[in-house]
């Protein structure tokens, strides 16, 4: 009678083990079919000629796909366009949210309502992209307010649609993304810092370092990891633009095609006159391999040395 009441309890401990996997089953159950699924999906969809309005399953071309792709002027314009949007809105966004970083934690420097400034910096990254984008639209209207204070100045003699040059667009588009997102980066670069002990700052202080070789030796070193969180974010965000010059623009990435992103085109192919979903999963294939390649690549700079 011992023996199997020993032997229920060893069972009963066995079964108990497998309760764990009814705690994750719905993380996977939803990253299966949400993430895992849709993204093979895409990979197969790239290598066929896949039309959304023909209905069928389109046939197995290879890799034709992306060698059209690699042809297409506008592609290889879009490409250039999504990088050099991110690293035009990045560079400004970072410095300057390591400044307020460090104006908000130098102890020595004893600023008052920090935590006001904090709250209205990260203001417009509350904001929805669409209002974002309305607002600057018609702010920069040849009837907009900007050219209304313009020429009441006398600074110009007749109105000047901005939108219409590709200098200012990119320049607009990249100011809404600094503007947006500088608050968010100046917060999680402040939570790095006050991470920072002071006693390390106190004994810089003692061998008689200046406030700019301590920033430089002590604060960025320890803040790596952070900064590297920062980037990769801001590039997987970056490289997915695509509502703001797409509702400036009309969804065409206009005039002459100076703020059309990789995602603006894809959907260009996804919305032409068949539905070209082949060519726009190609686009996106591109994007992520384009992703994940360069945040490897940063991982690998940032790696710490053994």
């Amino acid at each position: 009678m011992a023996l199997k009441t020993t032997g229920l309890k060893k069972r009963s401990a066995i079964n108990k083990d497998h309760y764990g996997y009814l705690f994750i089953a719905p993380f996977v159950i939803v990253f299966v079919a949400f993430v895992l699924y849709p993204l093979m999906n895409t990979f197969w969809l790239s290598l066929t000629d896949t039309q959304l309005m023909t209905g069928v399953a389109g046939n197995f071309i290879g890799l034709d796909n992306f060698s059209n792709l690699n042809n297409t002027d506008a592609f290889m314009r879009a490409v250039s366009n999504t990088w050099l949007l991110w690293v035009l809105g990045f560079s400004p966004q970072i410095l300057f949210a390591l400044v307020l970083a460090y104006l908000f934690t130098n102890p020595t420097l004893g600023l008052k309502g920090t935590g006001i400034f904090k709250a209205l910096y990260y203001l417009p990254n509350l904001l929805m992209p669409a209002t974002v984008a309305a607002l600057f639209a018609t702010f920069l209207t040849g009837f907009g307010p900007l050219n209304q204070l313009l020429i009441s100045l006398n600074m110009i003699s007749e109105p000047v649609s901005f939108l219409s040059n590709p200098t200012w667009a990119r320049a607009t588009v990249t100011f809404i993304g600094w503007w947006m997102w500088f608050g968010q980066t100046a917060i999680v670069l402040v939570a790095g810092m006050t991470a920072i002990s002071p006693t390390l700052y106190e004994s810089a202080m003692i061998d008689g370092a200046t406030q700019a070789r301590m920033f430089r030796s002590i604060t960025i070193p320890l803040i790596k990891p952070i900064l590297l969180f920062v980037m990769v974010t801001s590039l997987v965000g970056g490289l997915q633009n695509f509502d703001i010059p797409f509702l400036l623009t009309n969804g065409r990435g206009d005039p002459q095609g100076s703020i059309m992103t990789m995602n603006i085109f894809m959907n260009l192919r996804r919305s032409s006159a068949m539905g070209d979903l082949g060519g726009a999963a190609t686009v996106s294939v591109v994007l992520f391999l384009m992703s994940g390649i360069t945040s490897l690549v940063l991982f690998r700079l940032f790696k710490e040395k053994d």
